[in-house]
């Protein structure tokens, strides 16, 4: 599988299966950090929980640019979300990053977070945007070239549970949720 502009046009729910097992890499001043993506959530155009779901709006309009875009926004006044900009132009869709196994740069990732527990650092959207140095300057921002960038997965073949998504309270009964079986990282099971 290639990481290109191609691939991030192609169907929301593929692209968030399809994503798992790319690596997530940020340059940042203080250092390389990197995670396997192992948790996903797929957010539709049609679907009342997505942010695009009643139309474009300041917030929301790098949902309806290209695909392979990083979209980055702050919810419920706490933390920041990762996700990246899926399938044709003008369509508002999106994969939301829901976990990492922490893979290089672990000790900057303890630092951000301030835990010691290296499953604790990116099982969740919140932490990991804290332990991979995530801003929000980072939104709009292309992931296939740059600082914050995707990398190719190292093997295609993955067992992938589906599941509800969790942390929303409209559209809680879609299967859009998508995680590596067995994977120790994950938000939750």
């Amino acid at each position: 599988m290639k990481l290109n502009k191609r691939f991030f046009e192609d169907d929301t729910i593929e692209v968030a299966k399809e994503i798992l097992g790319c690596y997530l890499v940020h340059e940042s001043d203080e250092g390389r950090t990197v995670g396997k993506i192992v948790e996903t959530e797929a957010y539709l155009e049609n679907d009342p929980a997505s942010h695009s779901f009643k139309g474009k709006t300041r917030r929301n309009e790098v949902m309806f640019g290209e695909g392979g875009k990083a979209y980055v926004y702050f919810t419920y006044g706490m933390y920041h979300c990762f996700n990246v900009v899926t399938n044709k132009k003008n369509k508002g869709e999106a994969v939301l990053i829901r976990a990492l196994e922490p893979i290089d740069g672990i000790e900057i990732m303890k630092k951000r977070r301030k835990v010691e527990e290296i499953k604790n650092l990116c099982s969740g959207p919140g932490k990991l945007v804290i332990s991979m140095g995530i801003k929000k300057e980072h939104n709009g921002l292309d992931l296939l070239n740059g600082k914050l960038r995707l990398k190719k997965k190292d093997n295609d073949k993955l067992d992938i549970a589906e599941a509800k998504r969790i942390g929303i309270v409209k559209g809680t009964h879609l299967p859009y949720r998508f995680y590596i079986k067995e994977n120790e990282y994950i938000s939750r099971k």
